[in-house]
């Protein structure tokens, strides 16, 4: 039996772990998918998410329904305040998606049952251009006519903002989210809530 030359089974050996690198380097690389459930808490960065925008709307609003302000309105109205949420404000120090925030806290309301919901002011826009288009093509008896939309008793408005204190690999992220509810009858405020949320972050390099 022929023995290989050194120099072929240096060169097969070469070929061999070039070979097992790229089989290893296209296993590390390969995307892996867990599908989890949608309200599981998982912190990967450290940065405002899901669960913070989930759990901050539901709970100020709760405290928000549990206010006087309500029965007050019931007892000298004679029925359930319109509310309308207004602007919220980011003026923290990374991107939020407020519209996420927005829409959690608009569902809260909505299934409180305790106030009319009012459309905001884009979804209003849209709903008047159909009924535009109803009374040119739609017939008498299912037409929908202007001028009967119902009128928000008080709008909700809010700002989130952050403070970061950082030293190293280690970071404080403290977010605060402060919510209005004001008469749109006289410009009381009705309302004050205000939620506070505190992470401790370490990681090999911080960004803001």
């Amino acid at each position: 039996m022929r023995r290989l030359p050194a120099r072929r089974l240096h060169h097969a050996f070469v070929i061999s772990l070039i070979v097992l690198l790229i089989v290893m380097l296209a296993g590390g690389c390969a995307t892996r998918v867990e599908r989890i459930e949608t309200d599981e808490v998982r912190d990967l960065s450290g940065r405002w998410n899901d669960t913070d925008s989930r759990l901050v709307s539901e709970e100020m609003i709760a405290d928000l329904l549990s206010r006087p302000w309500v029965d007050e309105f019931r007892g000298r109205e004679g029925r359930a305040p319109a509310v309308i949420v207004g602007e919220v404000l980011n003026l923290s120090h990374e991107h939020i998606n407020v519209q996420t925030f927005v829409n959690d806290m608009e569902r809260a309301l909505v299934n409180s049952g305790r106030i009319v919901f009012v459309a905001s002011r884009d979804e209003r826009q849209e709903v008047r251009e159909e009924r535009r288009d109803q009374e040119l093509h739609a017939s008498e008896e299912t037409r929908k006519a202007m001028g009967r939309e119902l009128g928000a008793d008080f709008m909700l408005k809010g700002t989130i903002n952050t403070i970061f204190d950082t030293e190293g690999r280690r970071q404080v992220r403290y977010y605060q989210v402060d919510l209005t509810l004001i008469s749109l009858t006289d410009n009381r405020k009705v309302w004050l809530g205000q939620k506070k949320i505190k992470k401790f972050v370490t990681k090999a390099s911080l960004r803001p």
